[in-house]
């Protein structure tokens, strides 16, 4: 099960839910996860859009994921009363034939759970990350399975799979939902939100992780929370929180998407293979598309506007203070490179140029996707992205320039995200 979380849909319509879901079934998606707090008055229009919508385009799935850490605690019988509403709707995604429900955080509720799954019938995979791993023992009875929310590295370094397998550790055989994410920043001090985790390959790498791991779920974090700039999907103005346009717009996230059939089918395929005895484990996965599946030379690539230390860093840190992380300066957790993913059918060369700079070459060596970054190294301008075989260029990509012209003397810590 692939799904993508969904949060910022209080003004979103039919039409527009339906873009959305069909734009996701094209990333071969399987379902969104709707994000619902309890102060929102709109919470049932939403959802009944939102079910409506999945319906009339079929073969898409939704569930339910509890907001408890926005608003606060949901009441039970609330709770137990919108499960029933919606568990046996078409689009309602089954996990072994029961509705599949979720949170994000609400630990401190746990005592609840029982009699709402009871009431319900539900199967219940809560985020609750604040327990870690070695707190799940005291809830191990009231869940069927955990989603950690511990999708970006802490610091400057690359995110690992300790924690993952810590969680699936803990889980002893229950289903572990695994977190995808591609980047973090926010900076909304009305929330007491200003601070990055480091993206940068972050992308690339944790699917390749999620390929080897084999969990049971994946959840994409997320679909369009532009406050946390961790949004893949299209970009609506009607959501973005206030204060977050100008480091939002002008940001399109939708090309990466691009890859992730790519991705998701190497994850589906892998673990058919692990079920079926083809494939031992621990063996090493191939990341190129394998024939019969048609592909062509593409480039997806993505790079902050602002170089770390052209303006103000507007109070933003490295790491999130709030949870007690070390604070670094975020250019040092946020690097000054252009990442670049490219997907070719032949071995080929990529050449990656900051504005007047030199090409820098790099070499596709394996036809399927290749992963690299490219330093700013001072240099600004637009960024020209070409896939070169034969002397001839196969396929070329454009981006925006690098500039020390800063929004409002701001720097600005989003990615932007192009494609060929």
């Amino acid at each position: 099960m692939l799904i993508i979380q969904v949060g910022v849909a209080a003004s979103m319509s039919p039409a527009e839910w339906e873009h959305d879901i069909i734009e996701a079934q094209k990333a071969h998606i399987d379902g969104f996860a709707l994000n619902i707090a309890p102060q929102d008055d709109y919470t049932d229009r939403v959802l009944q859009t939102a079910y409506d919508a999945a319906e009339r385009i079929g073969n898409f799935s939704l569930f339910l994921s509890f907001d408890y850490e926005s608003g606060g605690p949901w009441p039970q019988d609330r709770v137990i009363a919108i499960i029933n509403t919606y568990k046996s709707r078409p689009a309602q995604y089954l996990y072994k034939g029961k509705a599949l429900v979720s949170t994000f955080e609400g630990a401190e509720s746990s005592g609840d759970w029982p009699m709402i799954r009871h009431a319900t019938d539900c199967v219940f995979v809560p985020s609750w990350t604040s327990l870690s791993p070695s707190g799940l023992h005291n809830v191990h009875h009231t869940i069927d399975g955990a989603f950690s929310w511990d999708a970006w590295p802490v610091g400057a370094q690359e995110k690992d799979i300790l924690s993952d397998r810590a969680w699936i550790s803990a889980l002893s055989g229950k289903p572990y939902m695994m977190a995808v994410s591609p980047w973090f920043y926010t900076n909304l001090p009305q929330w007491n939100k200003n601070w990055l985790w480091r993206g940068d390959d972050l992308w690339h790498y944790r699917w390749r992780q999620v390929i080897d791991l084999q969990p049971a779920m994946i959840q994409i974090l997320t679909w369009n929370d532009y406050g946390e700039a961790h949004y893949i999907g299209p970009i609506y103005d009607s959501g973005i929180p206030d204060g977050a346009s100008w480091y939002v717009k002008g940001c399109p996230h939708d090309a990466w998407r691009e890859f992730l059939p790519h991705y998701i089918d190497a994850y589906r395929r892998r673990g058919a293979m692990i079920r079926e005895g083809a494939l031992n484990p621990s063996a090493v996965t191939s990341y190129a598309p394998r024939r019969p599946l048609s592909y062509t030379d593409k480039i997806v690539y993505w790079y902050r506007l602002n170089p770390s230390n052209s303006g103000s860093t507007n109070g933003t840190t490295g790491n999130n203070l709030n949870m007690g992380q070390p604070g670094l300066e975020p250019g040092e957790v946020s690097q000054d490179r252009v990442f670049v993913s490219v997907l070719v059918t032949e071995p080929s060369q990529v050449h990656v140029q900051i504005g007047h700079a030199a090409p820098i070459v790099l070499f596709a060596h394996e036809p399927g996707l290749n992963h690299y970054s490219v330093p700013f190294d001072g240099h600004s301008g637009p960024v020209r992205i070409a896939i070169v075989r034969h002397g001839r260029e196969i396929e070329i990509a454009v981006g925006p320039a690098i500039t020390e012209n800063c929004i409002e003397g701001k720097v600005n810590w989003n990615a932007y995200v192009g494609s060929s």
